[in-house]
């Protein structure tokens, strides 16, 4: 068995996560240090990993974070590239349930931003009511704004998520709006893992 080393200093998301798994699913590796020099890198690759059966060790040294990534029995079976479903919850991975929202925008439609505040809390009222509920919540851009500290649908939302839809905002737009700390509800996700909820078998419904 081998360990590999990744070197993502200066590479945005998704780049680590990919280079990541592929080192993963390489023939006879069994261990790989992905390093990498930005917080949301680190929380995405180390999420990555763990949600795909792996063990995580963290180094914090000469300005990068090293994070060793070791295999366990079962994880990650390089033979079937994407089985791992990063942040899919058990209730909602099938076919039957509930469809992806794909959320780029915290305003619905065009015209008066009032007038699309106003419409956007009335969908998410609506959503909360769907049985089944939707499968996940994808956060990107301004949408991330609702995912965070004073999010007019804050109320629904939690309660989504309680009811196990996954809730994921984009870890880059997050960093781009200063929003990283505020957000309240889900966790903070990647291209990659997101990219995985609109390629699965899910209906999905953009909000743009």
């Amino acid at each position: 068995m081998s360990h590999k080393i990744v070197d993502c200093r200066g590479l945005n998301c998704p780049q680590p996560v990919i280079n990541t798994k592929k080192a993963l699913e390489e023939t006879g590796v069994h261990t790989v240090t992905t390093i990498v020099d930005n917080e949301v890198s680190r929380q995405n690759v180390s999420m990555f990993a763990r949600n795909a059966g792996y063990s995580v060790s963290e180094e914090q040294k000469e300005g990068a974070y090293y994070l060793t990534i070791t295999r366990r029995d079962g994880a990650g079976d390089p033979q079937t590239p994407g089985k791992e479903q990063p942040s899919v919850p058990r209730a909602a991975a099938g076919p039957a349930g509930g469809p992806v929202y794909f959320i780029t925008t915290n305003s619905l439609g065009q015209g008066s931003p009032d007038l699309g505040q106003v419409l956007m809390k009335s969908l998410f009222v609506t959503l909360a009511t769907m049985n089944p509920p939707p499968a996940a919540l994808l956060f990107l851009n301004t949408g991330v704004f609702l995912s965070c500290n004073g999010s007019p649908v804050m109320e629904q939302l939690e309660q989504l998520h309680a009811g196990g839809t996954a809730v994921l905002s984009c870890g880059t737009c997050l960093e781009y709006y200063k929003l990283k700390d505020k957000l309240a509800v889900g966790s903070i996700s990647n291209m990659f893992d997101i990219n995985n909820w609109l390629y699965g078998p899910h209906k999905v419904i953009t909000i743009a």
